[in-house]
């Protein structure tokens, strides 16, 4: 916060931010006449919209005081945007003036007495936001003048012609607002200035501890160490130490720094080269390996490369200019090309570092920080131009090692033959040059597909649609910059977006198996942290057959290679990101961990460069359910929804499993001897089946009524497992038991065993009828459950499943507890199976193959893993109400956890909730530890510290079950009391039958909103529109409940087939919800109307409606594209 004080002596305490969309009302009202006199008229929502800056002055009740928006090339129409600065240089004295140093005053308004104090906040803090920026210009066509306070602010600037042309510009240099920061070798008597910043700035206790410390740094200086402080307005705000002794050695173990020839500078070996290649025609293999000895000799023998930054520390005032130092220091190694920075893992980021790149660490390294380096060519500027003929040459060289160069240069030479692809899309390609070499290429081309993009991907969050024109979205074919100067990224956007007269750029990631996959990006890393990544959108399901014309695009309706979206944007490109650099590890692909990653890579400011997730056959997303089956969904996450996600350029997948937690060095052991090492792990394996232990029992001998139930503890298994014995428990093990199915089993005669009791062995029933495996060959085992309890909530969804098994000649065993397998022996391939069974005789069972969906508890490798490391376990994790186990750094989510006994809420734990909804929990609370912006929660009381957190979305699951019906089972969150008798539901609304294959069931609670949903069809469901219908009330369902009561409604799934409820599935619906219920509580209370009179109460009522019905039309206006069958005002 700062203190502004007007002409008048006021003083008013002010917030310095960008500016958001809901300040273009409070800035329209600013708008004087001498303003538009100045600026001419503008729209300010267009203004915010395509700013590169727009900064906001407000007070403490966050009314707008002042604005100011700055974009990269003058107002008005005097000369194209492209083409301003040889204008600029041509007509004024402003040769200093580049587009990387200089934005242009588009509008300033203030509050009349205060708008001297607040125009120099705003470009103070223009300054300081943008740290390559020198100049702020105004270029104003009213040729009278620009008026106070402007003209106090602003210096004119000289024009060269005569005449000059119809404008008057001028100029505001940085260090007229900005103190200059001077760099100089540090002294001993700055100790006491540079301890002060190191005590308000660091925790480096070696430093603050031992003065002397520090003192011998300044004293210690030689050739090969230096020591620097900057000043600003003679204090000291910043200090340096750098040397030139770095290990290389180590750097080396733990970061692949072949690209920098491992920080030594080799000698010139061209001339040798070439020599050697025209007297030789020998072996390939045995040049290569000369080559890389001779390497490895130059390495040894050669001259380091690289010198180290040890200490840096600025004061917060000054902490943009830290980049300052960068050119100083490279002055004190002149022969150095490299400077590194090692930075420990869990500090804060610095904004130097934004001008490094980071050098990732090598698989299963464990350094202690991250490394960055700068290199020397880096000191100099950038220039962005369309490219030309004569660059190709220099673009070959510059992309010759990059994966997909081939795709980059047919691109290229198709833009210097026609300008367009092969498929007629305009492109557009520039070039990144210094000192006249080419150094980057990106080619663009117009974005084809903008509607479907606004359709499926929530681009709002961030621009507004409707004020960028269709020809101004691009999308990125190609990029690639030579690392010297990635940091110049953000610049090159910007320029490709003023040079191409664009407003957007988008970047679509497909999955690394996709064929559609044929950019070529050099550096992802870059793009995406210059990017926001974009989310995606829950599409609506049309009923297309009945909508007839009345329905959207093909663009909308046709299903599209899937893919995760970036967006650059102007504003984005001098929007810096938050760093994250903790290595933030995940144990488990399950719906709770996929969820949390999946908020952490969402963030739009936060950039975390260290996710890891360990799962035991990778990534999921690499399986596609429907290929797969067997076993049961909740619908989190399919196939599609994960090629979405920002998840692989975002995270590192390990695949392996954990074995080992050691707390001490803070590592995950891996099964196959890999350590990963973390600062904060988050266990969220879920539960697994087990390979079920025989209880050995001796069935010729009469069984005992104990020996006919399961342990409550089930042993575990220990034997070998049969290489035909399946234990089903992600999409990776259900591809291999396809695979096997179909190359050993489906054409033998042999039996197939199904044996467990949850809704997963029905969905593998069905798998193994699809296969083409009769009927009569599968036998289904099912164990002793629990007495009334069954896996199916809605009695007849279990009465169509038993009906279809029969009619399929599936053979069900009840009861059974398996005894023996092999009778006894442990043969690699499993041919019998005997089961205890309520019956007098046991139950004996020849198979080929034996799947278990059974036994589902916590992996024996995670439980000894949870174990070992002292973490508390109580048949489950123990977690408290925050995530947190026994260890502050380690956090545990989903079913594999309970919550500690302190609660006394046994009833309650995560299995018992949405897991996609506990991840996205979790993620919240992690990230109030790293988000600058975040509020921590004022929850903390004594009575909410012992409360167990609820959640609201529903539990859900699906699958096909036998007979090819479909099914869905939506039901609002409940509590585990096996004590209790099971809550009775009242009928519910029902139509059709499970014998006509259109089963639909919803029943209500008792404020009338839908808490559970249950459909069995032999027609495939519309899971997305069905998800939407939960919590919504009856009215707002076409009056739901008189409608069925007076017989009109005979099919559920008809009835939301109609129109009319396509606007409630629209993923914005909750958005409108919450419009029309701020709209109603505006309405006066009770007591409050009673003291008024009927004719004004009769008035207030015809308002509200009139006030929902305009909302009706706006909501439906809106989203016209994607709700194109209501007929909207002016249609008709």
């Amino acid at each position: 916060m700062r203190t502004v004080t007007s002409a008048s002596g006021q003083e008013e305490t002010v917030n310095v931010r960008r500016s958001e969309s809901a300040d273009a009302e409070g800035i329209d009202g600013l708008i004087s006449p001498s303003a538009l006199e100045v600026f001419g008229r503008v729209n300010v929502i267009h203004l915010l919209e395509k700013a590169n800056l727009a900064v906001t002055l407000a007070n403490e009740k966050d009314h707008v005081l002042a604005h100011a928006s700055f974009f990269d090339y003058p107002s008005g129409d005097l000369v194209d945007q492209a083409r301003w600065e040889p204008f600029l240089q041509k007509h004024f004295a402003a040769e200093k003036c580049t587009p990387l140093n200089t934005l242009f005053l588009h509008l300033f308004v203030a509050q009349p007495d205060f708008t001297t104090a607040s125009l120099r906040e705003i470009m103070r803090a223009a300054f300081n936001a943008t740290v390559g920026l020198e100049y702020i210009c105004l270029v104003s066509l009213n040729t009278s003048g620009v008026g106070p306070p402007l003209d106090e602010m602003f210096e004119p600037l000289q024009c060269l012609t005569d005449p000059g042309p119809q404008c008057l510009a001028f100029i505001c240099h940085r260090d007229h607002l900005c103190p200059v920061v001077e760099v100089r070798p540090a002294r001993v008597e700055d100790h006491d200035d540079i301890m002060r910043i190191f005590v308000n700035q660091t925790n480096i206790l070696s430093v603050i501890n031992e003065p002397s410390f520090l003192s011998g740094l300044i004293e210690d200086q030689d050739e090969e160490n230096h020591v620097a402080v900057c000043e600003s307005e003679g204090f000291v705000a910043g200090f340096i130490s750098v040397t030139a002794d770095v290990d290389v050695k180590q750097l080396q173990e733990n970061f692949d720094l072949d690209e920098f020839d491992n920080f030594y500078k080799l000698p010139d070996r061209k001339e040798d080269e070439e020599a050697e290649h025209s007297d030789s025609g020998g072996d390939e293999e045995e040049s290569q390996q000369e080559e890389q000895q001779s390497t490895e000799a130059e390495e040894l023998s050669g001259k380091l490369n690289a010198f180290c930054v040890q200490f840096l520390v600025m004061d917060k005032s000054c902490e943009m200019r830290s980049v300052d130092f960068i050119p100083y220091i490279f002055q004190l190694f002149p022969d150095l090309d490299f400077c590194i920075i090692t930075v420990p893992m869990l500090s804060p980021d610095l904004p130097l570092l934004q001008s490094f790149l980071r050098v990732p660490p090598r698989r299963y390294s464990s350094p202690t920080s991250e490394l960055y380096i700068f290199q020397r060519a880096g000191l100099r500027s950038v220039g962005v131009r369309p490219a030309v003929a004569a660059d190709r040459a220099a673009v070959s060289g510059l992309v010759k090692d990059v994966r997909l160069n081939e795709s980059l240069m047919q691109d290229l030479d198709l833009y210097f033959q026609t300008q367009r692809d092969l498929g007629g899309v305009p492109l557009q390609a520039f070039v990144a040059q210094v000192d006249g070499q080419v150094v980057g290429i990106l080619i663009i081309r117009d974005e084809q597909e903008v509607e479907s993009i606004c359709a499926h991907y929530n681009i709002e969050n961030f621009i507004y649609f409707s004020h960028h024109r269709y020809e101004e979205h691009s999308q990125i074919r190609h990029f690639v910059l030579k690392s010297s100067f990635q940091h110049f990224s953000k610049h090159v956007f910007k320029e490709v977006l003023r040079l191409a007269h664009k407003s957007c750029l988008y970047q679509r990631l497909y999955p690394p198996s996709h064929s559609q996959e044929n950019s070529c990006i050099s550096h992802l890393d870059s793009v995406l942290k210059c990017g926001v990544p974009v989310r995606p959108r829950r599409q609506i399901i049309y009923p297309l057959e009945e909508l007839g014309d009345n329905v959207p695009s093909r663009q909308i309706t046709e299903e599209q290679p899937p893919f995760a979206l970036s967006l650059i944007s102007r504003k984005l490109t001098v929007e810096p990101k938050v760093t994250i650099n903790a290595r933030i590890v995940v144990v488990g692909a399950s719906d709770t961990g996929l969820s949390f990653l999946e908020v952490l890579c969402f963030c739009p400011h936060m950039r975390f460069n260290n996710l890891s997730l360990i799962s035991t056959h990778g990534f999921p997303g690499d399986y596609d359910e429907k290929d797969a089956g067997f076993l049961s969904t909740s619908h989190a996450y399919s196939s599609r929804d994960l090629a979405q996600l920002p998840l692989h350029s975002c995270i590192s997948v390990i695949t392996g499993k954990m074995v080992a937690i050691d707390r001490t060095t803070k590592h995950v052991l891996l099964s196959d001897g890999g350590r990963v090492p973390y600062d904060h792990l988050v266990l969220c394996t879920g539960l697994q089946y087990q390979v079920p232990c025989p209880n050995d029992v001796d069935l010729s001998q009469p069984v005992t009524a104990g020996q006919l139930q399961a342990p409550p503890t089930p042993l575990r298994y220990t034997g070998p497992i049969p290489s035909n014995l399946f234990s089903l428990n992600d999409l990776h093990d259900c591809m291999a038991a396809r695979r096997w199915l179909c190359a050993n089993f489906v054409e033998q005669k042999d039996n197939a065993i199904v044996y467990g009791n949850s809704v997963d062995v029905y969905t593998t029933v069905e798998t193994l009828l699809c296969l083409g495996i009769q009927g009569s060959r599968i036998h289904l085992v099912l164990p002793p459950g629990e007495p009334s309890v069954s896996c199916f909530s809605d009695p007849a969804v279990g009465r169509a499943v038993i009906t279809a098994m029969k009619m399929a000649k599936v053979q069900v065993h009840h009861n059974c507890l398996l005894a023996q397998m092999n009778h006894g022996e442990n043969p690699d391939l499993l041919t019998s199976a005997s089961f205890t069974t309520t019956d007098i005789e046991p139950l004996h069972l020849q198979c080929g193959v034996f799947i278990n969906l059974s036994n589902e508890g916590v992996d024996y490798d995670a439980f000894k893993s949870i174990n070992n490391s002292f973490l508390v376990f109580d048949r489950r994790l123990v977690i408290d109400a925050t995530f947190h186990t026994n260890d502050s750094s380690i956090y545990g989510a989903g079913p594999l956890t309970k919550f500690s006994r302190c609660y006394r809420s046994d009833e309650w734990s995560h299995a018992n909730f949405n897991s996609k909804e506990v991840g996205q929990d979790l993620a919240a609370m992690l990230l109030l530890l790293f988000d600058p912006t975040g509020e921590p929660s004022d929850k903390s009381t004594p009575e909410v510290d012992y409360l167990v957190p609820l959640y609201k979305q529903p539990t859900i699951q699906g699958g096909t079950l036998p007979g090819g019906h479909n099914f869905l089972h939506v039901t609002k969150p409940s509590a585990t009391n096996l004590d209790a008798p099971p809550v009775r539901q009242d009928g519910g609304i029902v139509t059709g039958g499970v014998d006509t294959g259109n089963y639909f069931c919803l029943h209500l609670d008792c404020n009338e909103l839908v808490e559970t949903l249950v459909c069995l069809s032999l027609e495939p469901l519309p899971v997305s529109n069905y998800l939407s219908l939960y919590r919504k009330h009856e009215q707002l369902l076409g009056l739901l409940v008189s409608r069925y009561n007076q017989g009109r409604i005979l099919d559920l799934y008809s009835f939301f087939r109609q129109s009319w409820c396509l606007p409630i599935f629209h993923d914005r619906f909750s958005d409108f919800e919450q419009e029309l219920l701020q709209i109603i509580s505006s309405k006066p209370k009770d007591d409050e109307s009673r003291q008024r009179g009927t004719t004004e109460d009769g008035q207030q009522d015809e308002d509200i409606r009139a006030a929902l019905r305009a909302g009706a039309v706006r909501y439906l206006t809106y989203n016209r594209n994607l709700l194109p069958m209501f007929a909207c005002p002016g249609q008709l």
